[in-house]
């Protein structure tokens, strides 16, 4: 069996980004209770999972933690978890929060692949972002990294903002694509309904891309960066060869089991997901009185791992076994039908998403259901 994947939330914010909803709060005060939780949670699961060969901290805002906490975080982890001596450890920063010393404490901690939350190199984009960051300190932050001897990183941009042109997102991807970087996660704006940009958008204070544009962003991104020497290997992510993938996120796309600690974080484990509560004192305040923090669970029925398997499977260019779907109704019609759109590519005894097919990915696996 794979062996499993750890991912820590560290909920912690200096602000709330307006496009951001994943669960966040401005209060480091709570973070010495986190803490405690952190450690009285991973006690729950440490007979349940034998080993992880990734561990990723995320968030939030992991790099805002500061050096004795960070030093804290780790020593809990590696205290009650088993990991393989070939661990692939990400920590999530964003430039501001980055200097020399704090990327040596990483080092030291045992890091050794790092995310930045760059999202824009142009300094107007990341105003309208309410990034804290300007261009200038991206790049600087990207040079102290790799200077502190990272040979794995990780840019995260995104495009598709109200107004963007293609030639302006494509200042960001050259100017990205100059450093060299080992990965690029490159995520279109979703305007989602409960964060400041749904109010404004409901308020018709700003314009989302219009959908034909969309496709457009998305063909001619993968098309660059392919161009470039990278690896389209997932929907929004891009490696310097296929050994540069995200070896913690591919779990969560080939069905592999993966723990998650900390308020609002998701696991997996033998058909059985169960994800925490969404709110860092109602976490810290369950398992204070030794009570897991889950907020719910769900058991796949065989149908649903079935189209779960073809939902994860269609996200990324590795694609489907063709024996998952060989015995579906009408499969070779479909199949057909797909390959001659350009939709799909059939070799090896998988079928494989095309750039193209990445934007219908949703859809797909409707078409093999029974």
């Amino acid at each position: 069996m794979n062996k499993a994947g750890l991912y820590i939330h560290s909920p912690f914010c200096k602000t709330k980004c307006p496009y951001c909803d994943f669960y966040s709060v401005p209060s480091p005060s709570l973070v010495p209770d986190w803490l405690k939780a952190v450690k009285e949670e991973a006690l729950l699961y440490k007979a349940r999972f034998s080993g992880f060969d990734s561990l990723y901290l995320g968030g939030g805002t992991p790099s805002l933690l500061t050096d004795n906490e960070l030093s804290e975080l780790a020593d809990i982890l590696f205290t009650h978890f088993s990991f393989s001596p070939h661990i692939e450890f990400t920590i999530e920063a964003n430039p501001d929060d980055l200097t020399p010393e704090k990327l040596v404490l990483f080092r030291d901690l045992g890091a050794n692949r790092l995310s930045l939350g760059v999202q824009s190199f142009d300094d107007e984009d990341l105003l309208f972002l309410k990034r804290r960051h300007s261009a200038l300190q991206a790049e600087r932050a990207f040079e102290w990294i790799r200077g502190a001897g990272f040979q794995n990183i990780s840019l995260d941009l995104m495009y598709g903002l109200p107004g963007q042109t293609l030639s302006r997102w494509f200042h960001t991807l050259e100017r990205a694509v100059a450093f060299r970087p080992e990965h690029l996660s490159c995520y279109q704006l979703t305007i989602e309904k409960e964060t400041p940009f749904g109010r404004m958008l409901a308020r018709g204070e700003i314009d989302p891309l219009p959908k034909e544009k969309e496709g457009s962003f998305f063909i001619r991104t993968s098309s660059f960066l392919e161009e470039a020497g990278y690896v389209h290997y997932e929907i929004s992510n891009f490696a310097a060869g296929v050994h540069r993938a995200c070896c913690h996120n591919l779990k969560y796309w080939q069905g592999a089991p993966y723990l998650g600690l900390g308020p609002s974080a998701h696991s997996f484990q033998d058909g059985l997901r169960w994800w925490n509560l969404r709110d860092v004192e109602g976490y810290c305040r369950a398992l204070a009185q030794g009570e897991p923090p889950v907020a719910g669970t769900e058991r796949l029925t065989e149908e649903q791992s079935y189209l779960e398997a073809l939902m994860l499977g269609f996200r990324i260019r590795e694609g489907v076994d063709l024996e998952l779907i060989r015995n579906r109704p009408n499969v070779e019609k479909i199949l057909g039908d797909l390959k001659r759109a350009g939709l799909v590519r059939l070799a090896a005894g998988r079928v494989s998403p095309t750039a193209k097919g990445f934007l219908v990915a949703d859809s797909l696996p409707l078409l093999f259901s029974s």
